[in-house]
């Protein structure tokens, strides 16, 4: 049985390489197309393509996944989605399966999931073109002590926000944020003293930067909660079928016009929404022990 495991995570591992390197090349092709042909109605006609092959990239997967894999999702609130909506998407993350998780669950239901991700990620061999391809977002966080050695870097995140988020103004769009900017481990969760019992400390920042820069575009958001009733998973677990089930809760929530603001100068917005975030958070901190407690009974 352990060496059937192995060769289902080879399989699945092939299939996501195979089907990566089959659309790279017509994503970047794509890329380059748009980047050399600088007419706004090209370059939007270029960006639908290039969602629609990443889309179809998604679905292929997701396809290999629901036939090989054993693994149970059991899902709740996937009502009243729409494709032509623009959406903020947070969730608790634990694994690099959440990715894989979010992609699998959401492709064709909401429109194309964003991502902002590190600067450094961008080298990471064929997804690091095709993300930069697509225009995901790459940050460069910059700590305190970095703007304290070098105060021209004071304000560079906000700034790099704004015009990553330029992009999404005029094409329905979801974009993800992990509020707790890390996955979930024992180590940080001791390191931090979380006040959560499931859950690291949320950063608010991002979060109030997205939603100023997009200027009240982005109407509801998706308050995803992923729970691994096994334990959390690794990718390989995932990939060789050890993971029996997973279950995800989603809820949408309108998000008020109160919580767009200037989230640096202005100290009142920025203690009502770290507040605000802070009551989102032990809500589902609060709904993952349910599940813990529902499903140890």
């Amino acid at each position: 049985m352990s060496m059937f495991r192995h060769l289902l995570g080879v399989v699945i591992t092939l299939l996501f390489v195979l089907l990566t390197c089959a659309v790279i090349l017509p994503i970047l092709m794509l890329a380059l197309l748009k980047v050399g042909l600088p007419f706004a109605r090209w370059q939007a006609l270029c960006n639908r393509w290039l969602d629609w092959l990443a889309s179809l990239w998604m679905d292929a997967n997701a396809r290999h996944q629901q036939l090989l894999l054993p693994t149970q999702l059991e899902i709740e609130g996937l009502d009243n989605l729409s494709k032509q909506e623009w959406y903020m998407m947070v969730a608790n993350h634990q694994s690099w399966v959440d990715i894989l998780l979010l992609l699998r669950i959401f492709n064709g239901r909401i429109p194309y999931l964003k991502f902002f991700l590190k600067q450094s990620l961008i080298w990471v061999p064929l997804l690091g073109l095709a993300w930069w391809a697509l225009e995901f977002p790459f940050m460069r966080r910059h700590t305190k002590e970095q703007i304290a050695r070098d105060p021209s870097l004071q304000g560079k995140d906000i700034e790099q926000t704004r015009k990553a988020c330029e992009k999404f103004r005029y094409n329905p769009v979801t974009i993800i944020n992990f509020l707790e900017g890390t996955r979930f481990t024992t180590a940080k969760y001791v390191q931090q003293k979380s006040i959560y019992r499931h859950l690291l400390m949320p950063k608010a920042g991002g979060l109030a930067f997205t939603l100023a820069a997009m200027n009240g575009q982005l109407h509801r958001l998706l308050d995803v909660t992923i729970h691994y009733p096994e334990g959390i998973p690794t990718y390989w677990d995932y990939a060789c079928g050890r993971v029996k089930t997973i279950q995800v809760h989603i809820r949408q929530v309108p998000i008020p016009a109160e919580l767009i603001g200037d989230y640096t100068e202005d100290a009142e917005f920025r203690a009502g929404f770290q507040l605000w975030v802070n009551q989102l958070w032990q809500r589902k901190d609060d709904l993952i022990e349910s599940m813990k407690s529902t499903g140890a009974n």
